[in-house]
């Protein structure tokens, strides 16, 4: 398949460098940790803020951060008071834009495709390796459009099925996008509508599948049109996958492999497919709010992100893959590996361009077949 470059992330070949690599919205407060028989960063945290607002993903990223990436940060620079608001990509780049004459937020952590959105918004400060130095160790094929961000852990798009269910009911293990729309597997599909990540890319990944394209999106319709016919209703949230997964009320999902193998982790039998005609990957880009009351911190935070042991803890806790070439357990970077000469490269510009037209021709026309 014809790779297309990103407008936001040119991803096209994830290349030998990278082996190793792979809510609610109420504020939490994170503590500094007692600086205690540590001197050092003394002279770089006089140059700091004194607190530092990071928004970013809920649920599992969000304990990790409160836990042990704040606590860490602290013990290099005790003076900063970290806050954490926890949410969707959609709903915090949609934050940062209502606060835009005031911002309250410092830094972003969120998908590829909503930073986009912010990028063209102007929602964001370009960034460099003379303020955050880590950023030399991302590699080329991940650096962000007019640097307004930085990629700080990476995951595939695919298809995840409860591999128990499935051979419980003799379902087929599914190899490809265009498997969602066979009769056998009628009942047995739960997935988002097209306002999550989760269903545009499989809506758009379904386009590719049978030749289209997110600028050709006629095929990614109609197979999803089928798809509608198979499922009571559209889940409303990952939770919500995540449960009829669980409860094998649904057997086959469409989310990402870190996604996937969290819920794995936790007991739920869960088998992750990257499809024969590939996918995208989700980028998670870490973004400086323009206008922030600590654009220091935030770079310092960043930068933090990207160190060895932050991105060891992203693979090794969370499933993500490492922005940088960081070296990896055995088994946890034979855990993360996916053919990535099957990277399909979205043209973010128009993906956020067309995602509000997608989203009402999806309510119009898709929606309505569920549950037919």
């Amino acid at each position: 398949m014809k790779k297309k470059a990103l407008s936001v992330l040119s991803i096209f070949a994830l290349t030998g460098s990278l082996l190793a690599g792979c809510g609610s919205s109420a504020p939490q407060t994170s503590a500094p940790a007692p600086a205690a028989g540590n001197n050092s960063g003394t002279e770089a945290q006089a140059q700091l803020e004194d607190t530092l607002v990071v928004a970013g993903n809920g649920a599992t990223v969000e304990k990790m951060m409160k836990d042990e990436v704040f606590k860490k940060f602290n013990e290099k620079y005790p003076n900063v008071k970290l806050t954490y608001v926890s949410g969707v990509s959609t709903d915090i780049v949609a934050k940062v834009k209502a606060q835009k004459n005031a911002p309250q937020i410092d830094l972003t952590i969120v998908e590829g495709g909503e930073q986009e959105k912010g990028r063209q918004e102007g929602l964001w400060e370009a960034v460099s390796a003379t303020d955050i130095p880590n950023m030399k160790n991302v590699p080329e094929d991940l650096h962000v459009t007019e640097d307004s961000g930085v990629v700080v852990n990476f995951t595939p798009m695919g298809i995840s099925y409860n591999a128990d269910l499935v051979k419980e009911k003799g379902l087929p293990v599914p190899k490809s996008w265009n498997d969602l729309a066979k009769p056998e597997v009628k009942g047995y599909i739960t997935m988002t509508d097209v306002a999550s990540n989760f269903g545009r890319s499989a809506m758009i990944m379904l386009a590719y599948a049978n030749g289209g394209s997110e600028k050709n999106m006629e095929q990614g319709f109609k197979q999803m049109e089928t798809i509608a016919g198979y499922m009571p209703t559209f889940a409303k949230s990952a939770a919500q996958l995540q449960q009829n997964l669980q409860n094998k009320s649904a057997a086959y999902t469409t989310w990402t492999m870190a996604r996937s193998l969290t819920q794995k982790e936790a007991g739920v039998p869960l088998e992750f497919v990257f499809p024969e005609e590939g996918g995208n990957i989700v980028p998670n880009v870490a973004t400086l709010v323009k206008g922030s009351k600590s654009p220091k911190a935030a770079k310092a935070f960043v930068d933090f992100l990207l160190t060895d042991e932050i991105q060891t803890m992203y693979a090794t806790k969370l499933y993500y893959n490492p922005a940088t070439s960081v070296k990896l357990p055995d088994d946890v970077a034979k855990t993360l590996e996916f053919d990535r000469t099957k990277v399909v490269n979205f043209d973010y510009s128009v993906v956020s361009k067309e995602t509000s037209a997608w989203l009402d021709r999806f309510n119009k026309e898709i929606a309505p077949k569920t549950g037919k």
